[in-house]
């Protein structure tokens, strides 16, 4: 193998190492957040026994920022439209904080009934085209 053809290989090898990501929200009222996330934003999810819900994403992006110290994590959701979200939580009762924009994008957060905060911004930056969705079985 040439040594380009061998790194498109290893390139696509990587690639295809990762499948997803598992976000995890931490929360002192899980079942309300759960039904949050279940009935207000109307996430896909399975329960994976005994009422714990895993919940569909769509398609993710991932950054790296700088800080001053390690295993710090941010979770926001995007959207197509912050006004248009804001809106639509503001019909289900919900406040949102004020929109931000910024450089990157459109920001707000929504409190969850755990009284954690959720990050949900509309990017304004490019995007990276997502990987090709797969089936569980591994089969192209």
């Amino acid at each position: 193998m040439g040594s380009n053809q061998e790194a498109r290989h290893n390139q696509m090898r990587v690639k295809r190492m990762i499948s997803g990501a598992h976000a995890i929200i931490y929360s002192r009222k899980p079942e309300a957040d759960r039904a949050y996330l279940r009935d207000i934003l109307r996430l896909p999810h399975v329960d994976a026994g005994d009422g714990w819900l895993i919940f569909g994403l769509p398609p993710a992006e991932l950054a790296i920022h700088p800080a001053s110290k390690n295993n710090l994590h941010e979770l926001y959701l995007m959207c197509t439209d912050v006004k248009a979200f804001a809106a639509a939580m503001k019909k289900e009762g919900i406040r949102c904080s004020p929109i931000q924009t910024l450089s990157w994008g459109k920001r707000t957060q929504v409190r969850l009934p755990g009284g954690g905060k959720l990050g949900i911004y509309q990017p304004l930056h490019a995007q990276p085209p997502g990987p090709r969705t797969r089936p569980r079985d591994g089969r192209e």
